[in-house]
């Protein structure tokens, strides 16, 4: 086994199920966040020259998979059109075995527009700064701000009061239970 062979098998063991529940966040389907996952793992494993390269491994493989997801978010569109005009019969989507609060929490952040949910997720599950968001997601750091802003708004009237989210990700809430930036 090739040394970055090796460094991408540590890295799978150390962050893949960190990445899974981040893109789960963002997607709202965690066989769908496994998916994409995997699949920046299995890009990571076929250009190991690229990877060998690569300054922060695990922000560019949350990149790839973010990438990933977009793309096959695209993709289901297409086929949500296709299934609405009657051409085709549309599956359900679902994570079985979460906790009810996570479940909550997955159910508002699906309900925010995809920009606003995914600099929610970056921010405060991958524990990423502001200017890193804006960097991963291409775009500046007043608009992640304004972004989270509006997100943490609508999370407010989202979520309710009987959720308890510091079960779902200790540490993303301050004292009084309320999102921090």
């Amino acid at each position: 086994m090739s040394d970055i062979q090796e460094q991408i098998r540590e890295l799978y063991a150390a962050a893949a199920s960190r990445l899974v529940s981040q893109l789960f966040a963002i997607t709202g389907d965690y066989a769908e966040a496994q998916d994409v996952v995997q699949d920046a793992f299995v890009r990571a494993l076929a250009r190991p020259g690229r990877f060998g390269q690569v300054e922060h491994p695990e922000a560019w493989l949350r990149t790839v998979a973010l990438n990933i997801a977009r793309s096959r978010h695209r993709r289901r569109m297409v086929f949500a059109r296709l299934a609405l005009s009657g051409q085709l019969d549309g599956g359900q989507r679902g994570a079985p075995g979460m906790s009810p609060d996570h479940v909550a929490l997955v159910s508002a952040l699906q309900r925010l527009p995809r920009p606003a949910r995914e600099a929610v997720v970056l921010y405060h599950i991958a524990d990423m700064t502001v200017a890193d968001v804006a960097e991963t997601l291409g775009c500046s750091v007043e608009a992640v701000k304004t972004r989270l802003v509006r997100a943490r708004r609508a999370l407010a009237v989202g979520l309710d009061d009987t959720a308890d989210i510091t079960t779902v990700r200790p540490g993303i809430v301050n004292k009084r239970g309320s999102l921090h930036a």
